[in-house]
């Protein structure tokens, strides 16, 4: 009996250690959706910039991108529409929320799966939660130029 009673609480220690956060799963549940990345823009820093995000595309390819994020399964993607200077087409993701206790913010991140969920090996990103509401979504992450920290910020509308 007492086997069985520290099994039971190891396994409820366990569980209640591998859950996430209940601002994280608030912020899974608003993030669920499509949204369209309206605008990417650069904080810290003036002049004019093109970068490869997400050794991706460049960051024009991205502006009117719309992203889909499925929570009951982590997984989702976004799709570049075609034009003369972009790849188009649908990236498949596996993404999640992070709470950061360094900062007390979260995170969303991700990394790139196959049309079947497969994982692709390789790197995965990670974008600080600036805002998140029903209907407005701003991301930042950090870019080095010319030996300075700059802001990429993306800037989200939610579609449906």
């Amino acid at each position: 009996m007492r086997n069985c009673l520290l099994l039971i609480t190891s396994l409820a220690f366990f569980l209640s250690s591998c859950s996430i956060s209940k601002v994280a799963r608030e912020k899974r549940n608003l993030l669920s959706g499509t949204w369209t990345l309206e605008d990417v823009s650069y904080e810290n820093q003036s002049g004019n910039f093109k970068s490869i995000i997400f050794n991706d595309a460049e960051d024009i390819c991205f502006e009117g991108s719309n992203w889909f994020f499925r929570d009951n399964n982590s997984t989702g993607r976004y799709t570049i529409a075609p034009s003369s200077l972009c790849k188009e087409g649908d990236r498949y993701i596996r993404w999640s929320v992070i709470d950061n206790p360094e900062n007390y913010s979260s995170q969303l991140q991700f990394k790139f799966i196959t049309e079947k969920n497969k994982d692709i090996s390789g790197k995965g990103y990670r974008l600080n939660i600036s805002t998140l509401t029903a209907s407005e979504m701003v991301l930042k992450s950090n870019a080095t130029v010319d030996g300075e920290v700059i802001n990429v910020v993306y800037k989200f509308n939610k579609k449906s």
